[in-house]
């Protein structure tokens, strides 16, 4: 290949040049257009971490639940007892749904869906994080009507209920969306599938649907700028199929339970080289494909296209000699085509062959992440802002004169106000296993069969904090979603994370990224939440003309927690009129980076709330004894929007109302709308109040009697801010008026 053409090559491929130097060093000859291909993917951002491993692997991964390290396996694996175990993870789609939201959103649901079932658990709950730009503009209109019904086509087809999610809007997404999915599914200990190849001469499977031109250099369009010119990539977007998902899901679960199994892996990202390469690294062999056997959708398509093909629904299956017949049998009752395109050899290469000819050849271990993929560090520095934002002071803020007419817009901020839109888009009853719909609780409760254990699961990232201070916003991400578990009940195991960050190679977007990483290491170590895999997705940086402009650094935090009774479910709502109102943490006057400041004040500037990771875990600890010895009607976290937001939102579900006093020695503003941490809203019955406060005294952890549950009226100071079917209606109705408005 002559300099220039090669040149031209390595950039269109994205392969630096060291790296070439590289391949060819591993394979002792230049490669072909194929291997740089494979390598090109395999050894892109999206599939290699190569710029995050180093920091990644700084994060605490083991711990007494996790049945396999971060990284082990296609997704996370925790003990919850009775011989189950949970398997859960988050991934993004943030470049696909940028350009085609619809189709990418949809295929992010169906693709980690494939990564619990590829380990043979069944999906039983789908959790959502999803960020846009301004409402006021129309393509974010745009992107997020698309993406609510790619998920909610999908998801609701193939039959998994969403049990919880967030959605925030932020200026800096304005190009740029990111959609994070998370999966969680059960499984016995004694059938958890794990994708490997091992033993020379075991047939190698291609399951599901046939292979398209769809979704080739995927992972490399995911390592690269949103630019102008991104809607030109939409080849590069899987279309989705849930109905031959569904067949795909049973089948496997089927298959599962019978012993002709050596390994599966999900062809997610990269198609067939990734689910090839990573199984075979995994078992230290090799394989020998045949590509003319590998069932093709299009006339003539070439052996890059077949090995790097992201086409839906499809699954890469090794099983033992001998056996084929009765898991083609499965397959075929299912009506999933199954075909045999290779088998395992013994040594290390991956061979392909295509038409008669060997077309690559490559070592496995080569390509994958903990092999010969290469592993940068990446210079950081702190943003010149950095130090700006923390000189903020309350004291540069005038008091509202009107902390009513606040309070009633509050409410209505498309960050604040019901996702109601949003989540009646999706089938949240399907498979029964919900059990948050009728009981709102901080957390979704997802049902375990034939068992008084429950699953908690929560999603959360706040990256107003996060940009404000990476290391605190990010505790504070770990912090609140382990706290919406414990409010709910439940116990926090671990966390799976999706990293979303601009271009690695910025100083200051990595500073934002290795700051993070050290407070998800902090606040997991010090709340026993182990990690156990995820996701990282950089370059979600957008080029319009000469400008990069980053997203708000977004680590998004997927918890899972055990409710070991449900009885000792916990919702939010206040239950009964004459119930007394407790705050469980101290007040500030703080009212840093909170959605007050910002969107009221308009002031967009200002540190990161005020956090401190000890008092976070006395609290957690607290509230876990306090639901233990049932001393508590409800529990709810005080979070975006601060004190009053919590408290309606406490109200709301039954239309009651509440009768407070603020705290005398902080500012009105920061009591009712201060987002400072380690707080939660607690009501208690006149017959456990006495035991309650008993209790409370001999805690560590700060309390006050903010008041009363009343029957609809919302009193401050003695001074009506209105009744609650007013807060409740602008409420649940915000979001939708605002976007029927655009239109």
């Amino acid at each position: 290949m002559a300099d220039a053409k090669l040149e031209q090559t390595l950039k269109e491929l994205g392969i630096l040049p060291d790296e070439y130097k590289q391949i060819v060093t591993i394979l002792g000859r230049e490669p072909n257009y194929t291997e740089l291909s494979i390598y090109s993917v395999m050894w892109s951002e999206h599939a290699s971490y190569k710029n995050s491993i180093k920091w990644i692997k700084k994060l605490p991964r083991t711990g007494k639940h996790l049945l396999a390290e971060a990284g082990e396996e296609n997704a996370g694996l925790v003990d919850v007892g009775d011989g189950l175990a949970c398997v859960f993870k988050i991934e993004s789609h943030n470049h696909p749904c940028a350009v085609e939201p619809y189709q990418g959103a949809a295929t992010g649901v169906g693709g980690i869906n494939r990564d619990i079932f590829t380990m043979g658990a069944r999906p039983v709950a789908q959790l959502n994080s999803l960020h846009f730009g301004n409402l006021d503009n129309a393509r974010t209109r745009w992107l997020l009507e698309g993406v609510v019904r790619g998920i909610g086509d999908y998801g609701n087809s193939f039959g998994v209920a969403v049990a919880g999610g967030e959605v925030v809007f932020d200026p800096s997404y304005e190009t740029n969306p990111l959609v994070n999915a998370m999966s969680v599914g059960l499984v016995r200990h004694d059938r958890v599938i794990s994708a490997i190849a091992k033993g020379a001469g075991n047939p190698v499977f291609i399951v599901g649907s046939a292979t398209g031109k769809d979704g080739i250099h995927g992972s490399t369009f995911a390592s690269a700028n949103i630019t102008e010119d991104s809607a030109k990539d939409i080849p590069s977007i899987q279309v989705g199929d849930p109905f031959a998902e569904k067949l795909l899901l049973e089948a496997t679960l089927e298959l599962a339970q019978t012993d002709t199994l050596i390994g599966m892996q999900d062809m997610g990202a990269a198609g067939i080289i990734c689910s090839t390469s990573e199984m075979s690294a995994k078992g230290e062999c090799g394989m020998k494909i045949n590509l003319d056997l590998v069932p093709k959708r299009q006339e003539g398509m070439l052996a890059h296209e077949i090995l790097l093909s992201e086409s839906q629904e499809r699954m890469l299956v090794v099983v033992k000699k001998g056996r084929e017949a009765e898991v083609k049998a499965i397959f075929d009752k299912w009506d999933v085509p199954c075909v045999q395109i290779g088998e395992v050899v013994d040594t290390p290469n991956l061979e392909f062959t295509y038409e008669g000819k060997l077309v690559a050849s490559v070592p496995a271990e080569s390509l994958v992440l903990g092999g010969g993929a290469p592993q940068y560090e990446r210079e950081y520095k702190e943003p010149a802002y950095y130090k700006e934002y923390q000189k903020f002071d309350i004291s540069q803020v005038a008091e509202p004169e009107d902390v009513i007419d606040v309070a009633k817009r509050i409410i209505g901020l498309p960050n604040i106000a019901s996702k109601r839109w949003v989540y009646e888009q999706y089938d949240r009853m399907v498979g029964d296993y919900n059990l948050s719909i009728n009981i709102p609780s901080d957390a979704g409760i997802v049902a375990i069969r034939n068992s008084q254990k429950c699953l908690a699961v929560s999603v959360d990232c706040n990256p107003r904090y996060v940009k404000a201070d990476p290391y605190i916003g990010a505790m504070i991400a770990v912090a609140e979603a382990a706290r919406n578990v414990v409010c709910s009940g439940g116990t926090p195991l671990a966390i799976t994370n999706c990293l979303n960050f601009g271009n690695p190679y910025n100083p200051e977007v990595y500073w934002q990224f290795v700051r993070s990483i050290e407070g998800i290491a902090t606040a997991c170590k010090r709340l026993e939440t182990p990690v156990t895999g995820g996701n990282v997705s950089f370059y979600n940086q957008s080029t319009i003309g000469e400008r990069d402009e980053a997203v708000s650094p977004t680590p998004v935090i997927g918890m899972l927690g055990i409710l070991d009774d449900i009885s000792r479910r916990t919702s939010l709502a206040f239950a009964k009129k004459g119930h007394m109102i407790y705050l469980l943490g101290n007040s500030y006057n703080d009212i840093s980076s909170s959605e007050y400041l910002v969107s009221i004040c308009g002031i967009n500037e200002s540190g990161a709330p005020r956090f401190d990771i000890e008092e976070e875990v006395r609290l957690q600890r607290l509230i876990e004894r306090l639901i233990k010895e049932r001393l508590i009607e409800s529990a709810h976290d005080v979070s975006t929007g601060g004190l009053f937001t919590t408290l309606v939102e406490c109200a709301m579900p039954n239309e009651l109302g509440f009768d407070i006093t603020s705290d005398a020695e902080v500012r009105l503003d920061a009591f009712l709308f201060g987002e400072s941490q380690s707080r939660v809203v607690v009501s208690v019955s006149q017959e456990c109040e006495e035991r309650f406060v008993d209790f409370m005294i001999e805690s560590e952890v700060p309390m006050c009697l903010l008041g009363h549950v009343t029957r609809s009226e919302i009193r401050v100071d003695d001074i009506s801010y209105g009744f609650i079917p007013d807060y409740k209606h602008t409420y649940d109705t915000a979001l939708e008026t605002r976007l029927t408005k655009m239109k």
